[in-house]
């Protein structure tokens, strides 16, 4: 792993060290003086070896006064950092650690560079050491971090780096922040490797709710159809999820998806999915066109003789002792664009009760109530109501996710 460039001890150091002023007041004799700002001028025109050779000028300068030493370790630390001589840097920041008079956030600054140069030696003890000293001062960088992530990761301590990636989510949640996506993808590879599953999928579906990439969402989906109880009636389902995420992309998906729809009494669903694979070029090229475009004709001649049918089976539906035709009619009207009117007959069928799978009816319901786009925030009350552990509520949190 890369340090990152020379840190905020060198700006700090350059700013501080090398100006006539300062040395004035920090009572630097111009033996010593003069060539730490000749430094200071190499080192912010990015000739740090030659910085270095003028800082050792200085240090070969006998009788040294505290003030001066603490100068000089400060300003080799910098340019010995930048030049790439991690062991002259390390002996020079920890003088001026140990020196006692470097101000507190600076100490906070200097341990970083101690931690990355250590790193850089693959001492990762010694790197451990001065982040757990960085941190104590109150150190919050983003790169000490990653850097810790990365040392456990050479270690292969995947528990210590799922303990701390998922404090820092915690952390992030409590103060109402989003929680940072490196922090999330650490936790979900560790959670991964360590055979947490379960977490895993959670870490996921964070990941999706702040951060809907195309990858995580190949990833979660790709999984729900293996988790365990998960059932197969919802196959449907996720290739409803792929399309609407982008990631279903594949011919022999696009067949499979409208076959499935056609299956389920959806053939306005059908229609649409094939038309969209036309329209990608998924579907109409090479040599299944032919059977592309069968399986489309197919679909438009269902939904025609469907209208007509739905009006007669929405009645016969409403004599029934359940639910169940009622929610099966409404959401078929729904899919051919009767949003209302199917909403309606959802919500009759849930209120009769008797249904096989009540929380598929709600989660039918919450995916109208998004389609009619009239009432975004009930909908979502919707979804996020339903239960079970067969699918069902992973579908319908992943559907709030893409109405967002």
């Amino acid at each position: 792993m890369k340090t990152v460039s020379s840190f905020f001890v060198a700006l700090l150091l350059t700013a501080a060290a090398v100006s006539g002023p300062a040395f004035a007041q920090g009572g630097l004799r111009p033996e010593v003086g003069k060539p730490l700002q000749q430094a200071g001028e190499l080192l912010r025109a990015g000739k740090a070896r030659e910085a270095l050779v003028k800082v050792r000028e200085a240090d070969a300068v006998p009788g040294k006064t505290p003030a001066e030493q603490l100068t000089i370790d400060r300003m080799k630390g910098a340019a010995a950092q930048r030049a790439g001589d991690n062991a002259t840097a390390i002996a020079a920041f920890e003088s001026a650690m140990a020196s006692g008079r470097l101000p507190a956030g600076e100490q906070i600054q200097v341990a970083e560079s101690l931690a990355f140069a250590y790193s850089q030696q693959k001492d990762f003890a010694k790197a451990n050491q001065w982040i757990q000293r960085a941190q104590s001062l109150g150190s919050t960088s983003p790169q000490l971090k990653q850097l810790q992530a990365y040392m456990q990761s050479q270690s292969g301590d995947y528990a210590a780096i799922a303990r701390d990636s998922a404090a820092a989510v915690s952390a992030a949640e409590a103060a109402g922040r989003k929680p940072d996506e490196g922090d999330l993808l650490r936790l979900a590879d560790a959670q991964q490797r360590n055979g947490n599953m379960a977490g895993y999928g959670n870490t996921l579906e964070k990941l999706l709710a702040h951060y809907p990439k195309k990858e995580y969402w190949n990833a979660y989906l790709g999984r729900l159809p293996r988790k365990a109880g998960f059932a197969d009636r919802f196959a449907l389902d996720v290739m409803r999820l792929r399309l609407a995420s982008g990631t279903l992309t594949k011919t022999e998906d696009f067949m499979e998806m409208a076959q499935l729809a056609l299956q389920a009494g959806l053939p306005a669903e059908g229609r649409r999915i094939a038309e969209q694979g036309f329209k990608s070029g998924a579907l109409g090229t090479g040599p299944e066109a032919a059977r592309h475009q069968r399986l489309k004709d197919l679909a438009v001649k269902q939904e025609a003789e469907s209208k007509a049918a739905l009006l007669a089976q929405s009645a016969t539906a409403a004599t029934q002792k359940d639910g169940n035709d009622l929610v099966k009619v409404g959401y078929a009207l729904v899919s051919q664009g009767d949003t209302e009117q199917g909403i309606q007959l959802i919500e009759a069928g849930i209120a009769k009760g008797g249904l096989k799978y009540p929380e598929d009816a709600k989660l039918r319901l919450g995916m109208a109530m998004l389609q009619s786009g009239k009432n975004r925030a009930k909908a979502v009350q919707t979804l996020r109501s339903v239960g079970g552990n067969d699918g069902a509520a992973e579908i319908a949190r992943l559907w709030t996710v893409v109405g967002s």
